[in-house]
């Protein structure tokens, strides 16, 4: 947390719409008033004590934008399982086959879904007598070295209630992109990425895979709020960690209630199925970092448990807030007074003339206006510096959430200007300029070579340099080839004395 990590041209923007509504009708009042049977919160990284268990179930981050490169669609990315050690093999990473991962719209501001994405995953094996999850450099997602491979189908679903009253098949088998073993294991992992973006009927486009985890952040917050006294920040501690991703184009007039009526409201959940086969739901996300730092510990696995329409029950976390007051023991930085209308309103219903539809029903959900042209240079703090089309008006992947949120918790919007953030302003890897726009994961063989390594192209002469031990001289392949042969030949010659020994042994009398 720095005192000093930006401003700019505009950044009133946030602040200047919230006053606007709040002396136009009393928007804090009615909001808190209007909130039975809602209320607040989502999750992230490990966030809860149950979901942390279990990380094939556990949503990370969910994103939502006007796609910046065919403005008349809009792209959701969620993403699951948290700190994927790029090397972490043999059994790398997979999306769960007792899973149904749900994307939900809600698109009349009324806490309910409407539409519902579903997708269910397929593992599949070539071989099982071997623990390699590729047994040779993989070139395409059919290659038969990909010894493990996972398909996938996504069902469109729509609401009433909460209930389905059609359902609707609108992917089929369609391949993920694999875990990135390593360069010898994938020579061209940007060939198999491409290979994994699927087009779908009516103009939609998916993707499933791996990526780089986009969050970016210093998570040494955690050490009482970057260490007690400001001395650990300015470190993405999420770098070279990866995550599984959905990413999902559609046209924007397919999840929109109309060209009048465009604000959507979004959120991610995982439902798992129990011992008695039933779908459970354990995870859920919305915002960022609201089950994460909003929840306390008693009401975490319940909210990942919970739906929008259910969130009057997490309201007093909203509005009395243990952020603030931490921060003001830790750094004496006064705790804006409760309760916190203000944060009711930017992250419950929508910043009134910009993302929060008319007759909102306050929940905790992304809400996005697909009506907001795509900003040709992206402000890191969003709305908060006059970027409309950026956080909280949905979330982009180069939007800075943490410094953003910071900033209006501290009471940016209620007289308390700040500039507070923890030094980690961008992501350590650029994003695509189109769809998936994920960076691509970090792949295993990341970090230095062997002693006398070039890190040249060549998978297979890298291979044997390494064999060779540092510092010999020689003359290459030769030398290794007749070293080799010479000690093959001296291990043969030990085996055969050896079985002469045994057979003069077993005619002996003892």
């Amino acid at each position: 947390m720095t005192p000093n990590s930006r401003t700019g041209a505009g950044r009133g923007g946030l602040a200047t719409l919230l006053c606007g509504a709040l002396a136009a009708g009393g928007l804090a009042a009615a909001g808190v008033t209007a909130l039975e049977p809602e209320a607040a919160s989502a999750s992230s990284h490990r966030e809860a004590p149950l979901i942390s268990g279990t990380p094939q179930y556990d949503n990370t981050d969910l994103y939502a934008f006007v796609s910046p490169d065919k403005p008349d669609t809009t792209t959701i990315i969620a993403n699951w399982i948290p700190f994927e050690e790029p090397a972490g093999g043999p059994n790398f990473f997979t999306f769960a086959e007792d899973a149904q991962y749900d994307i939900h719209i809600d698109n009349n501001g009324d806490a309910q879904g409407e539409l519902l994405f579903r997708y269910t995953f397929r593992t599949h094996t070539k071989n099982d007598k071997t623990f390699l999850y590729n047994t040779g450099p993989v070139t395409a997602l059919d290659d038969p070295d990909l010894n493990i491979t996972q398909t996938y189908d996504i069902e469109l679903l729509k609401l009433k209630d909460q209930r389905a009253v059609s359902r609707t098949k609108i992917a089929d088998d369609v391949p993920v992109a694999p875990s990135n073993v390593g360069k010898a294991s994938m020579p061209d992992y940007d060939t198999l990425r491409k290979q994994a973006v699927h087009e779908l009927a009516g103009g939609a486009t998916t993707f499933a895979g791996q990526a780089d985890d986009p969050f970016f952040l210093d998570l040494r917050v955690f050490d009482l709020l970057y260490g007690g006294n400001l001395s650990e920040v300015g470190n993405d501690t999420l770098k070279g960690y990866n995550v599984n991703s959905l990413a999902l184009q559609v046209p924007t007039d397919m999840i929109a209630e109309s060209a009048e009526q465009p604000v959507v409201g979004i959120w991610s959940t995982t439902q798992r199925k129990n011992a008695e086969g039933h779908f459970v739901q354990v995870s859920r996300l919305g915002n960022p970092l609201v089950n994460e730092v909003v929840n306390p510990l008693k009401d975490k696995d319940t909210f990942n448990a919970s739906g929008p329409w259910d969130d009057a029950q997490f309201l007093k976390n909203v509005t009395e807030p243990e952020l603030p007051k931490l921060i003001e023991a830790i750094y004496r930085i006064p705790a804006p007074d409760e309760p916190r209308d203000d944060l009711v309103d930017v992250f419950l219903k929508g910043v009134e003339g910009l993302n929060q539809p008319p007759h909102v029903t306050p929940s905790e959900m992304l809400r996005l206006n697909t009506s907001i042209e795509p900003a040709a240079e992206p402000k890191r703090l969003g709305v908060l510096d006059g970027d409309n089309a950026g956080f909280p008006n949905g979330r982009r992947l180069t939007d800075d959430v943490i410094d953003a949120a910071l900033q209006v918790v501290e009471g940016e919007l209620v007289g308390a200007k700040n500039d507070l953030g923890d030094a980690v302003d961008a992501n350590d890897k650029e994003f695509g300029a189109a769809f998936p726009y994920l960076a691509n994961p970090t792949e295993g063989s990341r970090g230095p070579l062997a002693k006398g390594v070039d890190g040249g192209n060549d998978v297979r002469n890298q291979l044997g340099d390494a064999l060779r031990p540092a510092g010999a001289e020689g003359s290459g392949d030769t030398a290794l080839i007749a070293a080799s042969a010479g000690a093959g030949a001296g291990g043969l010659l030990l085996i055969g004395a050896a079985l002469m020994w045994w057979r003069r042994m077993r005619g002996r009398a003892y």
